[in-house]
């Protein structure tokens, strides 16, 4: 009796704490599942171009350079399919995406980082708008489901197996609250725990470089360069000479750093790589374009690697959309089990 009332604590007082950061999670992280598709919808002009149309990045970065500071940092997203926008990811004095289209550089339309629906979703799911700290607190919180899930199926563990999975309907709300609380946390805990797992480690950097140094490797490290910020030129270049290097890749991300001993990197999504955004680096001089050194996603280190699967698993793309919705469901179960959580500790009270 003593140890199950030392477990109930724990479990208590977990939920009660950390567990309200989990049901945060849980709800934006099912939001945005709908919200994308949603907004992406709604805001066709910023997404999607009327016809079909080949990229000019110089005519784009023209653009790109007389609306940003001349310190903030790119992040380029040239169209991946046949009628999408180019997109560019700014860090700097103001920081968000701008749209653009690829063939005419013409502005389609600017957001903040923390603007509309979705990036308040986005921000406050991956780092509750504290950044760094807030993605410890997140981390944190994900530790405390393993510990509540250990401790609830220790108190749900029965003496008597012949109810052990039964839901009492009929026996009055706060009975029936707590069946289906302790039944579904069994039942459903465990897969609930995927979700939450990878949504740690992508939070955490640390934990990949902890997998790496276990392993006895290290992650990748981009070469120093000499020379100024890329030209525009250059990066067009830079990024068809990327191409060159695996002709059948999809171009994901090119990344134009602010400090000048940086090169310029091109994410490339090879056939093989289940991640959506690739994995694969080309880094390249950002003065002549010329290839310095070249990661395939297969070739990183471990904790690294893994983000090619543990990405597209918690965001529900790795396998298509009976995986998105059951990572909707597994979202919607842990938003339940923090709410009857709450319900049940404060009808007892």
């Amino acid at each position: 009796m003593r140890a199950r009332r030392l477990w109930r604590t724990v479990h208590r007082w977990l939920g009660l704490s950390l567990g309200l950061v989990l049901l945060v999670a849980a709800v934006t992280g099912s939001a945005m599942l709908i919200a994308d598709p949603l907004d992406e919808a709604l805001n066709e002009r910023l997404f999607h171009v009327p016809q079909a149309a080949t990229v000019n990045y110089q005519a784009v970065l023209s653009r790109l350079r007389a609306e940003v500071d001349p310190e903030a940092s790119l992040t380029l997203r040239p169209p991946r399919e046949q009628g999408e926008s180019f997109q560019a990811l700014v860090r700097g004095v103001w920081s968000g995406t701008i749209y653009f289209h690829p063939q005419t550089g013409e502005v389609l339309g600017t957001r903040g980082a923390t603007d509309g629906v979705t990036g308040f979703l986005f921000t406050l799911h991956s780092n509750l708008f504290a950044g760094e700290t807030g993605k410890a607190v997140l981390t944190l919180a994900a530790l405390a489901y393993l510990f509540m899930l250990v401790s609830g199926v220790y108190l749900w563990w029965p003496a008597r197996w012949r109810h052990a999975l039964t839901v009492r309907w009929t026996a009055g709300g706060l009975r029936a609250l707590f069946d289906w609380h302790r039944v579904t946390g069994v039942l459903l805990g465990g897969v609930v725990l995927v979700s939450v797992a990878s949504g740690a480690y992508m939070a955490w950097p640390p934990l990949a470089k902890s997998i790496s140094a276990l392993m006895g490797a290290s992650p990748a490290v981009p070469p120093k360069v000499m020379g100024g910020p890329a030209q525009d030129e250059i990066v067009e270049l830079a990024v068809r000479r990327a191409e060159e290097v695996y002709a059948s890749a999809i171009v994901g991300y090119v990344q134009i750093p602010a400090k000048a001993d940086q090169p310029i990197r091109v994410r490339l999504r090879l056939s093989d790589d289940p991640h959506p955004n690739g994995l694969t680096y080309v880094w390249l001089d950002p003065s002549t374009a010329q290839i310095l050194q070249v990661t395939r996603w297969t070739e990183l280190d471990l904790g690294t690697r893994a983000y090619s699967y543990i990405y597209p698993l918690h965001t529900g793309e790795l396998w298509g959309l009976p995986w998105m919705v059951a990572t909707f469901g597994m979202g919607v179960a842990l938003a339940a089990y923090a709410v009857t959580g709450l319900l049940l500790w404060w009808r007892r009270r």
